[in-house]
Formats: C-alpha cells, sequence, structure tokens
C-alpha cells in the first residue's frame, strides 16, 4: 500500500509558491490577488494540507508570476502568516516572511465616500494600528476600517 501521508504536488519551474495560508482561505486569496486562470498559467491549489506548525494549511502555485508589492501587502491583511517563495529554474531563489507594513498606500480606495481619497487625486494611505488584531485607519478621513471593508 503506498504511502498516502506525503503530499505530491507537481513542482514548478519559475513562479511563486505562496505556504502556510490559513486553512480554508486559499480561494479566496485567489480572488483577492486576482489570480482567475485566465492568464493561461498553471495554478496549483492544495487545500487543508496537515501542516507541521498549524493543523491544516493551504498552498497556492502559480507559475511565471511574482507577487508584486502592493500583491504582498493585500496578502498580509488576509493571511498574515503566509510565507511567499520564488522559484527560478526549479530553484527556490526567495522566501519572504509576510509582515504587514506600518501604511499600506495607493492599493486601497477608503470606502467612506467623503473621503478626499475618493475625490481627487490623492493616493489613499491606510494606517495599520494594531498588526495583531488587524486595526486599520484611513490616514486622511480617520475613519476606523476593517478588512472586509477594504476588500469588498
Amino acid at each position: 500500500m503506498p504511502d498516502t501521508s506525503q503530499l505530491i504536488v507537481r513542482r514548478i519551474r519559475n513562479g511563486t509558491v505562496i505556504d502556510h495560508i490559513e486553512a480554508g482561505k486559499a480561494l479566496f486569496v485567489l480572488r483577492v490577488l486576482n489570480i482567475t486562470g485566465l492568464e493561461g498559467e498553471v495554478i496549483t491549489v492544495a487545500l487543508n494540507v496537515p501542516s507541521s506548525k498549524h493543523e491544516k494549511k493551504d498552498i497556492i502555485k502559480v507559475e511565471n508570476k511574482y507577487l508584486e508589492k502592493d500583491e504582498t501587502n493585500k496578502l498580509a491583511l488576509i493571511a498574515p502568516r503566509a510565507t511567499i517563495n520564488i522559484v527560478k529554474d526549479y530553484t527556490l531563489v526567495e522566501k519572504r516572511k509576510i509582515q504587514l507594513p506600518d501604511a499600506i498606500i495607493g492599493i486601497f480606495r477608503c470606502p467612506n465616500l467623503r473621503c478626499v481619497t475618493n475625490g481627487e487625486n490623492v493616493k489613499s494611505v491606510i494606517e495599520i494600528l494594531d498588526k495583531d488584531r488587524i486595526l486599520l485607519r484611513c490616514k486622511y478621513c480617520s475613519q476606523t476600517l476593517t478588512i472586509d471593508e477594504l476588500l469588498f
């Protein structure tokens, strides 16, 4: 009988592996990062994989895509324990732990319709007040925000 305790997932030649995503959140991560599969690249998603650090985790592998800084900041909000592994020619060349910055600039729109960032040519600045509880605030209108308000 074969050993089924090991996950067998195809290696990628070039691209990004997002590992240690909280179990059940991989599809949400794909949606927030606007990774649809329409780009034509191979995307591998593993849900509820056994993990030595946490009971279960999700993993996403995207061939020929490297996450940009704004995508990493989005990921930090929804999967703060995730790691990003950059693979080139089947070799791990960079491993990054996700860290919330002190502020996220120009990525999200403030949900307050009266905020100056929604009417003017002003980049939004979302301050991270509490990185553990993920408490956010718009720098311009001082509205306290939730992750859901930013993402939807």
